[in-house]
């Protein structure tokens, strides 16, 4: 086998014995998973913000943007439950490039995954225990999901993770909302499948056990547009595309019917800056369609300290290294009319 094997990891439960959470933490989360689930069970008209950087690259900028998240959230909270974005992991499409925190700690640095490991445990928990707010982060590898499992409140299957057995399986036995997004081609049946899979009970084998869950019904879908053959993108969060998917759930035994809309990816072209534009047609779309309204539980959104991004290395505290964000003042604007529009 042409394959280097570097160190043996600890298993998760060995990682939440030396770094465990406190109490009162633990008991925050409790709190906050409730009334998550309360939205995508239909028992709360709140809506769900799942917002943050595109990737959580260090410690100081990540807690600087949690804080303030916090205070608009104490604004906001008879309206809203904003989830902080901490994606430790950064799918690559050709897997040329930065992978997040849990390979790179240090993003100008050599990869390392048990300090990565460690890194982002360590930041999910301060972002919980310092700010109150309990996260959410990109199930990338479903092995991996259990380093985190007592600190998420809502976990993402990626595009191009949806179609895959394992991720879905794993969705499965996750007792926390998972969104699942339609693949990169746009396919919703795709996306369709993955949540009736999500939603089922299954047997199989995970980290070297066999396991058996009873299906998770919080999986849920997540429109984040498409790109066709010739790379051009599409947006699937208007008006047809909404009404599209009440019909696609409505042919389904699913239960808890629901689904974020990504503003970002190809649903904005990747023009970041539309993302405020895109929640506000949503919402728009929701007042004017009882079932779109229904379904529709939040919104995901990339937003960091400053607008834009910058190449590892170069001067910006809170500016995004990989996919550009908008910045602070815009998204606290955003977060304030959306609460309004409510």
């Amino acid at each position: 086998m042409d394959m280097k094997f570097i160190r043996k990891l600890p298993i998760p439960q060995e990682t939440k014995e030396k770094y465990p959470v406190s109490l009162a933490a633990a008991e925050q989360k409790e709190k906050r998973d409730i009334e998550i689930q309360k939205i995508f069970r239909g028992e709360s008209d709140k809506l769900v913000l799942i917002i943050g950087p595109c990737s959580a690259d260090s410690d100081a900028p990540v807690l600087e943007y949690a804080h303030r998240l916090a205070r608009v959230q104490e604004q906001v909270k008879d309206k809203l439950v904003i989830v902080p974005r901490v994606y430790t992991n950064k799918p690559r499409t050709t897997g040329d490039g930065y992978k997040g925190m849990l390979h790179q700690p240090d993003p100008s640095g050599m990869p390392d995954v048990y300090k990565g490991i460690l890194a982002i445990r360590e930041l999910h928990t301060r972002v919980l225990t310092e700010t109150g707010l309990s996260t959410a982060d990109e199930m990338l590898y479903p092995a991996n999901h259990r380093y985190l499992s007592d600190l998420l409140s809502y976990v993402a299957v990626g595009a191009r993770s949806t179609e895959n057995q394992e991720h879905r399986l794993v969705s499965s036995g996750i007792g926390i909302p998972v969104g699942l997004k339609n693949p990169t081609g746009g396919d919703l049946s795709i996306m369709m499948n993955s949540i009736t899979a999500a939603q089922h009970a299954h047997s199989f084998i995970y980290r070297g056990w066999a396991v058996e869950t009873n299906g998770n019904p919080m999986a849920h879908a997540i429109l984040r547009g498409y790109v066709d053959e010739q790379g051009i993108s599409y947006p699937n969060y208007h008006y047809e595309d909404l009404v599209r998917l009440v019909a696609l759930y409505a042919k389904t035994d699913l239960v808890n019917p629901a689904v974020i809309v990504d503003a970002n990816h190809a649903n904005s072209g990747k023009k970041y800056a539309e993302q405020p534009r895109i929640c506000k047609e949503v919402l728009h779309s929701c007042r004017h369609n009882a079932d779109i309204k229904r379904i529709v539980k939040g919104f995901m959104i990339e937003s960091y300290l400053e607008d834009g991004c910058r190449k590892i290395g170069e001067e910006g505290f809170g500016k995004s290294i990989t996919d550009p964000c908008i910045g602070w003042e815009k998204t606290e604007r955003l977060i304030l009319d959306i609460a309004d529009l409510l």
